[in-house]
């Protein structure tokens, strides 16, 4: 499907009608995450940056739709629940770079604090996509999980686009494009793995999400099933 869009031209007719069509690109990427993330910031700072408050304002309008994003994905783990969830991911997941092994791990993770949990998560592919899913079947703190998500969203976007950017004032040819987009890769998931131990070495008590996990599920399937709770 994407080798069949005119992805450049779709970015920069919403990114020209401002800072709301370029949260609507964030959106987007978070909701149908067809393209990888990077390109997608890489070439709307290239696209919508013509200046350092340019710059600024697109930072923020990204964060601000990825964070927007999440919600989405948030409120269906939320409406649906564990039971509901689980099957969904098991027979389309799969379809969507979505794994069930992916799915448990994610939902493991938030054994530990899950600020920071939500935080380091926005900064890994595919991870950043799919995180708030189980965040919303295990029914974490709102404000929490978008205050997390919103600081990882600048943490993830803002080197992207700012690479984009000095891409577009440099005028820079494929090879320079590429080593700067390779080595902000790197730099930004050493970062994120720096994180993630940060995390694991200084994380509080680990709490029982795994039964609050496994009480849910039990609460969807007894509501799916009325007859076997009586």
């Amino acid at each position: 499907m994407a080798n069949g869009v005119d992805w450049p031209a779709f970015i920069t007719l919403l990114a020209e009608t401002g800072p709301v069509g370029i949260a609507g690109v964030a959106l987007a990427e978070k909701l149908v995450p067809v393209l990888p993330s990077y390109v997608v910031f890489v070439l709307l700072g290239m696209i919508a940056a013509s200046g350092p408050g340019d710059l600024a304002v697109t930072v923020a309008a990204s964060a601000t739709g990825s964070t927007l994003g999440a919600c989405g994905w948030y409120g269906l783990g939320l409406a649906l629940g564990a039971t509901r969830i689980e099957r969904l991911i098991t027979r389309f997941g799969p379809f969507v770079c979505l794994k069930p092994v992916l799915y448990h791990r994610m939902a493991d993770a938030y054994t530990r604090n899950h600020f920071w949990v939500t935080l380091v998560g926005q900064t890994i592919p595919a991870v950043r996509v799919y995180l708030s899913i189980p965040a919303g079947v295990l029914q974490l703190a709102i404000l929490n999980f978008l205050g997390a998500t919103l600081l990882g969203s600048l943490i993830w976007t803002g080197p992207l686009l700012a690479l984009g950017y000095v891409l577009r004032e440099r005028s820079a040819d494929a090879a320079f494009s590429g080593l700067l987009l390779v080595t902000a890769l790197v730099g930004v998931e050493c970062l994120a793995l720096l994180g993630w131990q940060l995390v694991r070495r200084h994380q509080g008590p680990r709490q029982d999400l795994h039964g609050a996990y496994r009480q849910q599920r039990d609460r969807d399937g007894h509501a799916a099933n009325p007859a076997d709770a009586k």
